[in-house]
């Protein structure tokens, strides 16, 4: 090969090599640096607040005031008028745990008050039975939350013992309760309990919700 023939050959060689892509620098990062940006980024990320962090649902009811509160928290999100005991029968303050509901609930004269003398036991459902739609018990097997016709009785103190509420609205009180209380149901339940009042149904709850009766 003549000299201008290298040349010619070396300039090929050389043009050939600056158009070939250049392969990237490997290098070995430490692990730390190579979880650097991820971790980075998970830390500027909002956190899910663990459902165990979220306030749990319980209830007040002031005698004084003849109101039932439902609370979550701190923060109040319902309120009913109630009718809370006479001073003969009144009703007992402290601090409970609701754990049983009944749908539709039968009821019983209490034996030995005077009150009830001549009164029948009614089936669920059934004219003249006390206990409308629901019954919430809070000390059992005599203290309740029950639903009445008796509105008119409703902010004033006139039960046997017993927390009275419109029945619309222990109800919802009731559907509330089994949502918190771990035992939830679809609107079909419901409408079928509510329809058919001559079925008694007992509800009995995963996470008892607490009821605080004060003064």
């Amino acid at each position: 090969m003549t000299i201008s023939g290298k040349v010619l050959a070396a300039l090929a060689f050389l043009t050939a090599c600056a158009a070939a892509p250049k392969a990237p620098a490997q290098i070995d990062l430490p692990h730390t640096a190579a979880l650097a940006g991820r971790d980075s980024a998970a830390a500027t990320s909002p956190t899910p607040m663990p459902a165990k962090y979220v306030a749990p649902v319980w209830l007040n009811a002031s005698l004084k005031t003849r109101v039932l509160s439902v609370k979550m928290g701190d923060q109040t999100i319902k309120r009913y008028t109630v009718a809370v005991g006479q001073e003969k029968y009144p009703t007992p303050p402290g601090n409970y745990m609701i754990r049983t509901i009944v749908w539709n609930p039968s009821w019983k004269p209490p034996p030995n008050s005077k009150w009830a003398q001549g009164k029948t036991a009614k089936g669920p459902g059934e004219p003249g039975n006390p206990m409308k739609v629901v019954k919430i018990f809070f000390r059992e097997p005599d203290y309740y939350i029950h639903g009445t016709d008796d509105v008119e009785s409703l902010g004033s103190a006139e039960s046997h013992g017993c927390l009275r509420m419109d029945s619309d609205e222990i109800a919802d009180l009731a559907k509330m309760i089994m949502e918190h209380g771990g035992q939830p149901r679809d609107e079909n339940w419901f409408w079928r309990i509510i329809h058919f009042r001559r079925e008694e149904k007992v509800i009995y709850l995963d996470n008892p919700v607490s009821l605080t009766i004060s003064d």
